[in-house]
């Protein structure tokens, strides 16, 4: 004598299209706007310590300028720096802030429109298997 039994099971998942694209969209525009903000930062602390007076020879002032020159050379000289004593205010450099900021604002539009998809809808996917088991006393 032998029974027959047949099991069912439904699976339902759920898939949403193109979702890795826009994963990869919001990531690369965070990272856009992160490097340019830590530059944009370290811009304004040198404006700053130029702005106090920093002592240059100083290890941590030194590196501040350092890093900022290699990012404020296309702008140096470009317009002049009011000076009072040590103090100077490099107008340029906030000049140099604003360029910047224009130009992460547009990379981050470029990656948003190239790579971007809106989101569709969800699609939902039902899945049936079936399978017989043979059971003998």
């Amino acid at each position: 004598m032998s029974n027959d039994n047949r099991v069912s099971e439904v699976r339902t998942s759920q898939r949403e299209p193109e979702r890795e694209q826009r994963i990869f969209t919001f990531k690369a525009t965070q990272l856009i706007w992160l490097l340019f903000g830590i530059l944009e930062a370290l811009i304004a602390l040198r404006i700053g310590l130029m702005l106090i007076g920093a002592n240059p020879d100083s290890p941590i002032v030194a590196l501040i300028y350092g890093i900022t020159y290699l990012f404020l050379f296309p702008f140096t000289g470009l317009i002049g720096s009011p000076t009072a004593g040590n103090m100077v205010l490099e107008l340029s450099s906030l000049f140099a802030m604003l360029i910047y900021a224009l130009i992460a604002w547009a990379m981050e539009r470029t990656v948003w429109l190239i790579f971007y998809r809106p989101r569709g809808p969800v699609v939902g996917v039902t899945e049936t298997t079936t399978s017989e088991r043979h059971t003998t006393p």
